[in-house]
């Protein structure tokens, strides 16, 4: 018989709480629930959860501490439920080691969606496959060995850093990835703060990747926090 992912639920709204215990549980999770952020690491080290879903403002130790401890001990996927208007807090979050975020109000559907595209990816990341040389995205192909970029199988060239960007993106497929990650991953720890780099550089990209690149397919904008790579085919 196979075993329900677990979720662990933080949020000191017990409304909320109860809808997304209910939600959740209803479509085949095992589902256990926190107030807070301390009573939420117990239950980590006791239970063990898949995935972790968390508000970020909570007595005790709020949700920036969590997402930062759980990131000291384990890998487990970080969703995060953020209020309007909280972009400064969000960003700090997923820089912190949270892996996604959905903004309140949200729609059960797509708390879902984002929990199911969390829990693909740790099963990818902890996948005991050798690493893989071909990385493909709908028409987007790109060769490790060789570093050849082809898109509808028509080769695409880029620049060293257009495709060290690329291919971080290709790399966190559906994860939201602040500028400050991004900046920090492909250009160093010194260029955090230049995000007019990064404007240009994906620009730049979805030139030469995208078929529309005022409606890009591709590298989606997460506005104010960063990106997002749609790997999904259409």
């Amino acid at each position: 018989m196979e075993c329900k992912p677990r979720i662990l639920v933080v949020d000191d709204e017990p409304q909320l709480t109860r809808v997304l215990r209910t939600g959740l549980s209803s479509h085949g999770y095992e589902v256990r629930v926190a107030a807070d952020g301390l009573s939420a690491l117990e239950t980590f080290g006791d239970w063990h959860p898949d995935l972790v879903v968390t508000d970020l403002a909570m007595p005790n130790v709020d949700g920036l501490e969590l997402c930062r401890r759980l990131r000291e001990i384990s890998t487990v996927p970080i969703l995060v439920l953020s209020a309007r208007g909280e972009e400064k807090t969000k960003v700090e979050a997923l820089d912190l080691g949270a892996d996604d975020y959905v903004t309140k109000p949200f729609g059960i559907d797509e708390l879902l969606a984002r929990v199911r595209a969390g829990l693909r990816r740790a099963k990818t990341e902890s996948s005991t496959e050798p690493p893989q040389t071909i990385l493909k995205a709908g028409e987007l192909l790109i060769d490790l060995e060789t570093r050849l970029v082809t898109v509808r199988e028509r080769e695409v060239r880029l620049t060293p850093k257009e495709f060290d960007l690329l291919l971080h993106f290709m790399r966190n497929p559906g994860k939201v990835l602040t500028h400050r990650a991004l900046l920090a991953a492909v250009w160093g720890g010194d260029y955090v703060e230049q995000n007019e780099y990064l404007r240009v550089f994906v620009g730049q990209l979805r030139k030469k990747i995208e078929t529309d690149p005022a409606s890009p397919r591709y590298i989606l904008t997460e506005p104010w926090v960063g990106y997002r790579f749609n790997s999904d085919e259409r």
